[in-house]
């Protein structure tokens, strides 16, 4: 990244070797684990730079304020977290793009007339404790408070705990109608996952709406047993059998035009070589282009896995753990920004990747902005925005943002 260094996406290039992750590849991220310690650290000192006030939220967001906080405020901003193996872009673009735009506005002499902050939302992408957009869903209520807190990572250290590690107070964590009623408008800017931009031969989009999605876990039970004792016959093997509701959910999808679903995450108990598991966790991504087709698409998934597991002799259950429902943004504010960057030259674009402007559009107006991302790949390595295409997006978030300071 070092045609970065020294243009207006420096900021890229210094977080460039934090989280690197080698066995992966690309980056992870993880809310309040050593790289997102760093990073936040970072984010503070590179907003000072720039004279911002810097503040931590009950919840573990950041803010960074350009004059004094009050009510009104233009939000914009993204996260910092990735997903395990991320790219470079998906998040930090937003947070870099927000930094320099207003640093471009202070170099101008520009006086903003409404309070302004750069945001940064903790735990975007669900990595650790697995509810995907979790700062902004406890910052607006869209999760229980007290399930929050038990929620618990990989090696079984809770978010309460890990929050008070952080130097936060569990009991603080939940809903905050105070810094909610700061923010009169957010814009996040974020590179395309897709490649609506690519096709369209446009390097700057904004935001229509996002496909409803949810994430479930399928929980497969079977018989734990000895793996050279035990003859195949008669064996109620719960790995089998979520291979078999695997590809039950690719099917089911493949049957849901315009829908999508995933299973990108697996855990077998006990997890030896020579055992035979006595049960499977598999998580299951779901997305279709409305609630109800979303919850169709997830109902078909648990009666094809059912049938497939009874198969070997096993059983499954299904726990929804998040559910975003369709978000279309304000068709009154998508034309508005629009028509402020150019009219029909900027597409409007609907999404199937989550974000949390979506969270925060059921509670105050909210707009995204994309910039292209040529492959239209992303969560990989692979992921990647040239840089051109990165400037006309801060070029497009300074433009709004002087419209509305």
């Amino acid at each position: 990244m070092s045609e970065l260094a020294h243009g207006t996406l420096a900021g890229l290039a210094e977080i460039d070797d934090t989280g690197r992750d080698a066995r992966r590849g690309g980056y992870s991220r993880h809310l309040w684990q050593n790289a997102d310690l760093e990073l936040r650290a970072w984010f503070a000192e590179r907003a000072g730079r720039l004279g911002l006030g810097v503040e931590t939220d009950r919840n573990g967001n950041l803010w960074a304020w350009w004059g004094e906080p009050g009510p009104d405020a233009v939000v914009t901003g993204s996260h910092l977290d990735s997903v395990p193996g991320g790219g470079a872009y998906d998040g930090p673009l937003g947070v870099v793009s927000a930094l320099e735009a207003v640093a471009r506005l202070q170099a101008s002499g520009f006086t903003p007339s409404r309070p302004c902050a750069v945001l940064v939302f903790a735990e975007e992408e669900g990595s650790r404790f697995g509810i995907a957009c979790l700062g902004s869903r406890l910052l607006t209520g869209g999760i229980d408070a007290d399930r929050a807190r038990a929620l618990v990572d990989a090696d079984g250290i809770t978010l309460a705990d890990s929050a008070r590690r952080a130097g936060l107070e569990p009991a603080h964590l939940g809903a905050d109608p105070n810094a909610l009623a700061r923010i009169g408008l957010f814009i996040e800017l974020h590179v395309e996952q897709g490649r609506g931009l690519v096709d369209l031969g446009r390097p700057v989009a904004v935001a229509s709406s996002i496909l409803a999605h949810g994430r479930w876990r399928l929980t497969v039970t079977g018989q734990g047993n000895h793996a050279g004792a035990t003859p195949m016959p008669g064996r109620r093997d719960p790995l089998v059998a979520a291979a078999r509701a695997i590809v039950a959910v690719q099917d089911a999808a493949l049957n849901h035009p315009g829908s999508r679903a995933t299973v990108g995450r697996l855990e077998v108990v006990p997890g030896g070589t020579n055992v035979i598991a006595s049960s499977v966790h598999a998580w299951l991504d779901a997305r279709a282009p409305s609630d109800s087709e979303t919850r169709a698409l997830v109902a078909g998934i648990e009666e094809a896995a059912i049938a497939a597991v009874a198969v070997n002799g096993c059983s499954v259950a299904v726990t929804e753990e998040s559910w975003t429902g369709t978000v279309t943004f304000d068709p009154d504010l998508v034309g508005r920004f629009r028509a402020v960057l150019g009219g029909s030259r900027v597409p409007a674009l609907p999404t199937g990747a989550g974000h949390d402007a979506g969270v925060l559009a059921a509670s105050v107006p909210s707009a995204m902005l994309f910039v292209r991302n040529p492959t239209g790949v992303s969560h990989s390595p692979e992921e990647f925005a040239e840089v051109a295409d990165c400037v006309a997006g801060i070029d497009a978030l300074e433009t709004l943002l002087r419209s509305l300071l």
